[in-house]
């Protein structure tokens, strides 16, 4: 991967999991994670993240990456370059014939695309979100045998 490949996956990963409120927090954020940059670069790279300014809950204003108007935070962030090395997958749960899936966010789609094309007989179909997935299962279906299915298209 290229190191602006790189840069712009740990800027993701870090607006995504803190709330910075300033490019020099931001700065100093991607500096731990071993990327040393000027702020006109970090002003180019917001331009083509499309990176904007939203109030958060507490009332400041936050960097946000597009189309996440209700953006949720982490508890416990992890490092960006720990982010990208772990899988998108966070839980599952089962209730009746539904499975719901929790997932980092923006990793719910391709994970619900690959369990949607992945030919499992168990499951009649998926509907996903941001962060989580539905999964409504066949009647009759064992939990233990969507589970061993999901395990194989899915890093648990």
């Amino acid at each position: 991967m290229k190191e602006k490949d790189r840069r712009l996956d740990a800027i993701k990963m870090i607006i995504s999991s803190k709330e910075l409120g300033s490019q020099e927090e931001v700065l100093d954020e991607l500096k731990k994670e071993g990327f040393t940059l000027t702020q006109a670069t970090l002003s180019r790279d917001f331009k083509q993240l499309k990176v904007a300014k939203a109030a958060s809950m507490n009332g400041e204003y936050v960097y946000v990456l597009p189309n996440e108007t209700m953006y949720k935070r982490i508890r416990k962030p992890l490092s960006a370059i720990e982010m990208m090395q772990t899988p998108g997958f966070l839980s599952i749960n089962f209730s009746g014939n539904l499975c719901v899936i929790r997932t980092r966010p923006g990793y719910a789609s391709s994970i619900a695309y690959n369990i949607d094309n992945g030919n499992l007989p168990e499951i009649l179909g998926t509907i996903a979100g941001d962060d989580t997935i539905c999964i409504v299962l066949k009647e009759g279906v064992e939990r233990k045998e969507v589970v061993m299915s999901l395990s194989n298209l899915i890093s648990f």
